[in-house]
C-alpha cells in the first residue's frame, strides 16, 4: 500500500467510495451519490485552497481509501481549524489504512500552520470514533437528533484534536 497525493487518475475510485458510504452507512449524511464531474470539482476546490486529499493505493494504483480536510466554517476567525474526511473501501476496512491516511493528514495540517482539528461523526459509528480516539481526538460534543438517514434521526459526535502548542494565534 502507498499513501499519496490524489491526482486525475484517482477520481473514479474516489467517487465509488464516496458513492459507497451514501447508499450503505451513516458517514456521510447524503441521500444522492455524485458523478465524477463532482469529486474532479471537489479535488480542484481543496488543491486551489492548499489542502491535500491523500489516497491509499494498492499495487495496481487502485483507491482503497482517502482522506482530506477543508475549512471548518467560512469565517475568518475559523482560519486555523479544519474539519476532516476519511473513508475506506468498503473490503479494506479494519486493516489500519485509516490510522495511516490520518497520521499523514494531521502532518499536513500541522505543516500548514493549522492549530485544532475538527471530527463531525455519526454518534453510532463506533469504529471511526475509536479511530479518532487512538489518534488523540477528545470528544467535546453531542448534538442529538440533528440529522436524518435511512429513515432515523441520528446524532453527531463531535471530537478534536490540538495540533500545536500556540498559546497565541498569529493573524
Amino acid at each position: 500500500m502507498e499513501i499519496r497525493d490524489a491526482g486525475p487518475e484517482d477520481i473514479d475510485g474516489i467517487t465509488a467510495i464516496y458513492n459507497d458510504a451514501v447508499l450503505h452507512t451513516t458517514a456521510i449524511w447524503n441521500d444522492q451519490t455524485v458523478d465524477a464531474a463532482n469529486r474532479r470539482a471537489w479535488l480542484a476546490d481543496r488543491q486551489k485552497l492548499g489542502y491535500p486529499v491523500l489516497v491509499a493505493v494498492d499495487a495496481h494504483q487502485s483507491v482503497l481509501g482517502y482522506a482530506s480536510f477543508g475549512d471548518w466554517r467560512a469565517f475568518d476567525g475559523y482560519r486555523h481549524t479544519v474539519e476532516h474526511s476519511v473513508y475506506v473501501r468498503n473490503d479494506q476496512r479494519g486493516r489500519g489504512l485509516g490510522l495511516a491516511l490520518m497520521q499523514i493528514l494531521i502532518g499536513r495540517a500541522r505543516e500548514i500552520g493549522k492549530h485544532v482539528m475538527v471530527a463531525g461523526i455519526e454518534a453510532n459509528n463506533a469504529g471511526s470514533i475509536g479511530l479518532h480516539e487512538k489518534l488523540g481526538f477528545e470528544h467535546v460534543g453531542h448534538m442529538k437528533e440533528v440529522g436524518m438517514k435511512f429513515g432515523a434521526w441520528l446524532d453527531l459526535a463531535f471530537m478534536q484534536l490540538r495540533l500545536d502548542a500556540r498559546e497565541t494565534p498569529e493573524a
